[in-house]
């Protein structure tokens, strides 16, 4: 059991690093623009309950992992997040309001962030694929700036700005 509680306290350090790096990211944008989002007793409460449905989803996929389904054992931590975090923010408007109190760019800086971490720590793998792979991910990338604002245009010409 000592070793599962291990887990739990590592994963929950690591959340809580990443809900105070989402507080310093909103700190560092409200000294930059003094309009946007402000830190209030709410913001923290907010990002409470995002550690919460975090741990929370780590718990239930642990849990999942026991089922002899394999869909259950293979369906991953981030779809149990959502999942609770969908079902708790369906039952009470409170979870609603202290998440809308944290700003989206502060949560998006740090994802990015340990999704950069993570990638720059599997380049060995990445050198292992074919040199094709480099000009799909152009073309893809390419593709989605190009759709993303073709969509943008489209949506700022019917409201007429």
């Amino acid at each position: 059991m000592s070793l599962l509680s291990n887990k739990y306290i590592k994963f929950s350090l690591i959340l809580l690093l990443s809900v105070s790096l989402i507080l310093f990211t909103q700190g560092i944008k409200l000294l930059k623009n003094p309009d946007s989002t402000e830190i209030s007793m709410m913001t923290i409460a907010g990002l409470t309950v995002l550690w919460a449905f975090s741990m929370i989803g780590i718990a239930i996929s642990d849990l999942a992992q026991k089922t002899p389904v394999k869909v259950i054992r293979d369906f991953p931590v981030l779809g149990w997040v959502s999942i609770t975090s969908l079902v708790l923010c369906m039952t009470s408007d409170f979870f609603v309001k202290a998440i809308a109190a944290v700003d989206f760019l502060s949560i998006t800086t740090p994802i990015l962030t340990f999704a950069g971490i993570s990638v720059a720590d599997r380049l060995v793998d990445l050198r292992k694929t074919s040199w094709k792979v480099a000009i799909v991910a152009v073309f893809v990338f390419t593709g989605t700036y190009v759709g993303s604002a073709l969509l943008s245009q489209l949506g700022l010409y019917l409201s007429g700005k």
